[in-house]
This record gives C-alpha cells, structure tokens and sequence, in this order.
C-alpha cells in the first residue's frame, strides 16, 4: 500500500519523501507547484493537481491503494496570512476539507498533518507543551488550528486517525545536498542571511529589535528538515500500530535570537553580512521554544541534528552550489 503525500514538492515535503522511501515505503505525490519544486522530487510518483479539485482526488484514491496521507499542503507565511486571510482559509481550510472528504469516502482513515507552533501564539510559559493554550495571533496560526479541530471531529465522526505535528522553525537540508530549500520570494530567516552572504541581497532586515529578549530580536527554536522528515515517518508508523490520534511538537527545545542566527551564519560562511533594523512584522511573537519531550517518549523521535552551526552548514552548503535554487539543475 502507499503513502500519499501532499505538497510532497515542497520543502519539507520533498525532504520527507525521501525518508519515506529509504524506509521502503510505496510513496505517492500531489503538489500544485505554485510554491513546490518538481526537480524537488527524487522518486515516487509525481501527480501534478490542486487539492481542491475533489475529483482528481478521487481519481488518486481509486487509482492507488492508498493506506494514509501525510499533508503538508498549504500556504505558511505569517505576514502573507494577515495580509490576505480569506486566501489562507481557502488555500488551507477548504483545501484540508475536500482531501478528507474524498479520503473518508474512500476509506483511507489515517492522516499525518504538518501543523505549526503559531497555533500557539504568544505562549504563556517557555518551553511550550502541548497542553498549553492555543490562541493563535494570525490567520496562518489560525487556520492550521481548524485544521487539527476538524481532524479531531472526523475522528468522533468517522473514525479517521490523525497525529499533528506542531514544529517549530525548520532549517538546513538533505546532507547529501541533493535537495535543499527554494522558496520564491525567500520568506525564511536562515537562506535569506545566506542569499546576503552569497551577495544576492545587500543586507539582512531585523523585524524589531524590541522585542522583550535578551538582545531585543525575535527567538525561535529551529529544527532540521531532516529530522522533521523522521518525525513524519514515525508519526506514520505510531498511526499504523496504535491507530489512536494525538498532538506533538517537534524542535530542539533551543532558542536562538534572530542576531545569534546571522552571527552563526557569518561564522559559518565567512562572509560579513550587514544588517538593518526594520519595524516589527504583525502576528511575530517574541519567543517560541518547543518542549519535544512527548515526542521523544512516545514517537521515539531523537534529532540528529540539535546543533544550529551543524543545521546552518547543510543550509550553506545547499545554496552556494545551487545559487538559483533548483533552477541550477538544469
């Protein structure tokens, strides 16, 4: 049976494909390449469609034996989501609910979901557990949250199984450096130090330095993309013996400061890289740090790589060969 992965195209989609197939899983693709990346894909099979075309789903489903999904599909920016947030509750929302829909009419009860640590928002307690308050400070937060809402109801309803898996920052890439992060614009905060570094941007934009931390700049925790894929795996594979739903959050239970990561990414590259302080972007919390231990004890989940100079270096390493993303492989 195979294992459907949506925007397995995209970033940690791709990274998480590649898991899936070193464990010898049958893995099956859908991406809309607004945002993916098909040179991205490594193996598998590759279905280009959008999620909200209920009948080329079900055109998936009936043409594939398919024994759960692991959904990363949607968009993720923060700023964008407050900007635009009837595009995110459809894009997200809408999206989420035809996929299901067409899963539960066709007996596929088990769901990986790729949910965030905004669904938190300003947390009241550092690390974050996930019992804690989820009240989200932008429609991004918002609608992953109604996401996790709604799988739980179709589970009272319908008996569909989810494990949602709440990260926080993800970073770097495939070690091997055969795929790595391209977003277009750039929206995270480690390729665009490096883009400065690499001499495609002048400088880097600090959003705030006034933040209550220790240096005044946001802090976040930042988890490989590779052992966001593991986790991925391993969620799937808890579904598959205990066939239970639950919540965990996935980070290295590490904060680091927006002006740490730019000085690690200068000692990492040795390159300088000027900076400038801008105003704060909307819906920015000051702090997320994830407390991982759940995941750890019950997913038997252990990061590889719980260094940020280590995460940072793989992320180098993708982007000087690769200047122009996945553009440069052909």
């Amino acid at each position: 049976m195979a294992i459907l992965v949506t925007g397995g195209a995209g970033y940690i989609g791709s990274h998480t494909v590649v898991e899936l197939l070193n464990h010898g899983e049958e893995v099956i693709v859908i991406d809309n390449l607004r945002t993916g990346h098909k040179n991205a894909m490594i193996g598998g099979t590759f279905y280009e469609g959008d999620l909200q075309d209920r009948s080329f789903l079900d055109s998936i489903f009936e043409r594939h034996e398919i024994e759960a999904v692991i959904h990363f599909a949607a968009s993720s920016l923060v700023g964008e989501s407050v900007q635009k947030p009837l595009s995110y509750y459809e894009n997200n929302l809408m999206a989420s609910h035809t996929l299901v829909s067409s899963m539960i009419d066709h007996g596929v009860k088990k769901i990986v979901f790729s949910s965030t640590a905004a669904t938190y928002g300003e947390p009241k307690q550092i690390p974050i557990l996930e019992h804690d308050q989820t009240i989200p400070t932008n429609p991004y937060g918002e609608t992953k949250l109604a996401m996790e809402k709604m799988f739980r109801w179709c589970d009272q309803a319908y008996g569909l199984k989810s494990i949602s898996l709440r990260y926080f920052n993800a970073a770097g890439a495939h070690p091997e450096g055969s795929i790595g992060e391209d977003h277009n614009p750039e929206s995270h905060l480690i390729p665009i130090i490096i883009q400065v570094a690499l001499g495609q941007r002048d400088t880097i934009n600090i959003f705030g330095d006034d933040y209550p931390t220790e240096d005044g700049t946001c802090v976040r925790d930042y988890i490989h993309v590779m052992d966001l894929a593991n986790a991925h795996f391993l969620a799937l594979e808890n579904l598959r013996k205990n066939n239970s739903s639950d919540v965990f959050n996935l980070g290295n239970g590490t904060g680091f400061s927006v002006k740490q990561v730019i000085q690690t990414v200068r000692e990492v590259s040795k390159h300088p890289i000027p900076e400038k302080i801008s105003a704060r972007r909307p819906g920015d919390p000051a702090v997320l740090i994830a407390s991982s231990e759940k995941a750890q004890s019950v997913l038997g989940w252990k990061p590889k790589f719980n260094d940020l100079k280590i995460i940072i270096e793989t992320a180098w390493n993708w982007h000087k060969t690769n200047l122009n993303g996945y553009n440069d492989k052909f």
